[in-house]
């Protein structure tokens, strides 16, 4: 009876961490959970040599970080960006970390644009390349409602639509290789119900961290209906939750929260470390769920963010015909 007893205290401690928000979202929160019973081991040295990973928005904060880690375990790292300058300076960086000429290469893609997202998957699949990752991790959190080249409200447009067409487009290339998607999320979708309704906020004024957080609840109530609809291809989807981790694009957009939170900040390490930790386990992470600190965690806490079937229906209705998707 004894052995059981600290694992179930940590899983106590580490709940507990969770529901406070503030010690679990913080650096303490990572600290206190890699000393606890149970911590997911490590991916071995090597995990991902020979293999390739997509990370979109790779030119600062997590993207960055998440494209040095998953190189310093083996893997080719192609960083799909906006500023193909800032990423050639981010793949050169990668390369000398990990000594390696060619870890990292850099493509062009605006992710909010579908027109681009078509033409980016068109390019990679003709460089016949196996995926066995793809990071959706590019983001944005404009100061009002913005809208995208195909005319969608932007946060949408970049956090939805466009990682779910990549993906749809990239499908053999992730076949390929097992792959494993992640939608790099954000605890402040905990805040927010799915905007069913009215997802591009036409009938809505909506300020820019309410549009942000949404479409980051968009992401995480898409992964039943998208786990089952890639399951038959042999590719996973997964949702991680960084935690507050201290980045530019957090610098940017809320800098007052920076600024008062900074003692406590993650570092972009300890964010990107559960992005990291699913595309490089093994045994696989299980699919379908939405993970912080390499534990999957709930969706809702409040009973008002928890939507209905019917709206889940409604919004993925919504996607599939914005990206011109069978539904």
């Amino acid at each position: 009876m004894g052995a059981p007893l600290p694992h179930a205290l940590s899983r106590v401690v580490d709940v507990a961490l969770d529901r406070t928000v503030v010690p679990g979202f913080t650096a303490l929160g990572l600290g206190v959970r890699r000393r606890l019973p149970g911590w997911p081991a490590d991916p071995r040295p090597g995990a991902l040599a020979g293999r390739h990973v997509a990370v979109t928005g790779a030119t600062s904060g997590l993207g960055r970080r998440t494209a040095l880690d998953l190189a310093a375990l083996g893997a080719t790292v192609h960083l799909v960006v906006r500023d193909t300058a800032r990423g050639e300076t981010v793949a050169a960086e990668v390369d000398a970390a990990v000594g390696r000429e060619g870890a990292a290469r850099v493509w062009w893609c605006d992710t909010s644009d579908l027109d681009s997202v078509r033409t980016f998957a068109g390019r990679f699949l003709a460089a016949d390349l196996p995926l066995r990752g793809l990071v959706h991790n590019a983001g944005a959190l404009p100061a009002e409602r913005t809208e995208s080249a195909q005319g969608h409200e932007l946060t949408q447009a970049l956090h939805v639509l466009g990682p779910v067409l990549m993906t749809e487009l990239l499908l053999p290339s992730l076949a390929a290789d097992a792959g494993r998607v992640v939608l790099v999320t954000s605890g402040g979708m905990y805040t927010q119900a799915l905007p069913a309704d009215d997802p591009e906020y036409r009938h809505e004024r909506s300020s820019g961290s309410v549009a942000y957080a949404r479409s980051k609840r968009g992401q995480v109530e898409l992964l039943p209906v998208l786990s089952e609809r890639w399951a038959p291809r042999g590719v996973t989807v997964h949702a991680t939750h960084p935690g507050w981790a201290r980045t530019p694009g957090l610098d940017t957009s809320l800098p007052a929260f920076s600024k008062a939170l900074r003692p406590v900040l993650r570092s972009d390490a300890a964010g990107a470390d559960t992005t990291v930790w699913v595309v490089a386990a093994e045994p696989a992470p299980q699919p379908g769920r939405f993970w912080h600190d390499r534990r999957p965690r709930p969706t809702s806490v409040l009973p008002s963010t928890a939507p209905a079937l019917a709206d889940r229906v409604r919004y993925w209705a919504w996607v599939a015909g914005a990206t011109g998707l069978e539904p």
